[in-house]
């Protein structure tokens, strides 16, 4: 095992984003890989940004979009590249992967056993699927290092944001694509329309700020999650990674930590 190679991050979503972010900070260098259409719904902390604009900035660290057949591992900023399959895995030979993708399943096929795994949330067991886990679940104590069992399981139901559940996401009414009628930042009240997919409006549930949507090029299925509301409004910086982002991240460096894992 290369315990003093690069980090492989397989998902650049909000929270393998904010791992990303403090592992960079640690020293160590990272790769973080997505899809060809990644559907992050609060795009301003998230780098799989840079994998429709080139380019993705969170927490003042820089993410770069590279061609995945020639890249390396990011010093001082992050590499990001189209990956789904994890195809570059043997090339790169990382010294630990996190599975960040939050798909709330083992992975399939599972990731190499000669690899340090950890894996981020419900889906993951220790000892099978990741050698160890971090807990993502608010009430559970989100940013715990499990090395027996597994993570908290899925609900179903959104962590409380404000008080508010269910009713603070946006969901695609239809298949297609999404046309926005607002922009992240935007204050927008309880019944406006904030977008629309395949001819059918989105529309708000509360009152809030709109800290997440999903960019217009995604391909999206009826009832995906497209969009987030913060009912408590204009206090939210929306470029602002979530206290849950940098407890998982915190718990992802302790987890390295105890499989020996180095960084700069």
């Amino acid at each position: 095992m290369n315990r003093d190679g690069g980090i492989w991050i397989q998902g650049a979503g909000e929270l393998g984003s904010a791992v990303a972010v403090c592992l960079v900070r640690a020293g160590y260098r990272v790769l973080l890989a997505d899809t060809h259409l990644p559907l992050a719904v609060r795009r301003l902390v998230c780098f799989a940004e840079a994998v429709y604009a080139g380019r993705a900035q969170v927490a003042g660290i820089t993410g770069r979009l590279h061609a995945a057949a020639t890249a390396g591992f990011g010093a001082d900023e992050v590499v990001v590249i189209v990956d789904p399959q994890a195809t570059q895995l043997d090339r790169l030979r990382p010294a630990a992967l996190v599975d960040a993708r939050l798909a709330k399943r083992a992975p399939s096929p599972p990731w190499p056993r000669a690899l340090a795994r950890i894996g981020l949330g419900p889906g993951f067991t220790c000892g099978a699927d990741a050698d160890l886990v971090i807990e993502t679940h608010r009430e559970a104590g989100a940013g715990r290092v499990i090395d027996h069992g597994a993570a908290a399981p899925d609900t179903g139901v959104p962590g409380a944001v404000g008080g508010q559940t269910q009713a603070r996401l946006l969901r695609a009414p239809a298949a297609g694509r999404l046309k926005p009628a607002c922009a992240i930042g935007d204050l927008v009240r309880a019944g406006q329309v904030v977008a629309e997919v395949g001819g059918l409006p989105v529309i708000a549930g509360l009152d809030g700020l709109l800290r997440g949507l999903v960019h217009e090029r995604a391909e999206l299925r009826a009832g995906e999650k497209v969009g987030d509301i913060d009912p408590r409004g204009a206090s939210i910086d929306p470029r602002a990674v979530s206290d849950k982002g940098w407890a998982v991240g915190d718990g992802v460096l302790r987890a390295l930590a105890r499989l020996g894992v180095n960084g700069g």
